[in-house]
């Protein structure tokens, strides 16, 4: 017991000579000025679609969240829709995400029943996107993943990259 002890204190004695890891969580980053979704893990791009983002700049809330509800055929419970209804704005898939405190059920990525408008700003907050695009996004990202919104001129990869080192710059 003693020899455990020992090899943790040595350990914990190392540890801030050790270099930060590569967070190795996945990112979904959109940017509203691209209407851009991209999936990231490990440096990584496993997803990448066009979408719609708000009508005005403030409808799309801009930050870090996290996926809390995932949903196949979601129910639009504004207008009573039941999901799979062709008539349901929300398409066939929803990843909702907790912001301004909500629980996923306000805000989220979504499919769409209107494909014209993906890549315009016309949403009342969400993230719409094609079905056949948000259903691999669906299956691809778990529960709990971050989500950050931004709306900047910069391209994908180096807000990925600032995202990287804001994250390796917490565990120092």
């Amino acid at each position: 017991m003693i020899a455990l002890y020992s090899f943790l204190l040595i350990l914990s004695l190392l540890n801030p000579l050790l270099p930060p890891h590569t967070p190795a969580d996945p990112v979904i980053i959109v940017n509203k000025a691209t209407h851009e979704v991209v999936l990231y893990q490990g440096g990584e791009v496993l997803f990448k679609a066009p979408a719609a983002i708000g009508k005005t700049k403030d409808l799309t809330p801009e930050g870090e969240f996290n996926v809390k509800v995932k949903a196949k055929d979601p129910y639009y419970r504004k207008k009573d829709i039941p999901g799979g209804d062709p008539e349901n704005p929300l398409g066939s898939r929803w990843i909702g995400f907790d912001a301004r405190g909500t629980d996923g059920r306000i805000y989220g990525i979504h499919g769409t029943n209107q494909p014209d408008s993906i890549g315009k700003s016309v949403s009342a907050g969400c993230i719409r996107m094609n079905n056949q695009d948000v259903e691999v996004l669906f299956d691809l990202v778990p529960a709990e993943a971050e989500v950050w919104i931004v709306d900047s001129d910069k391209k994908m990869p180096d807000l990925y990259r600032f995202w990287e080192e804001r994250k390796l710059q917490k565990q120092l």
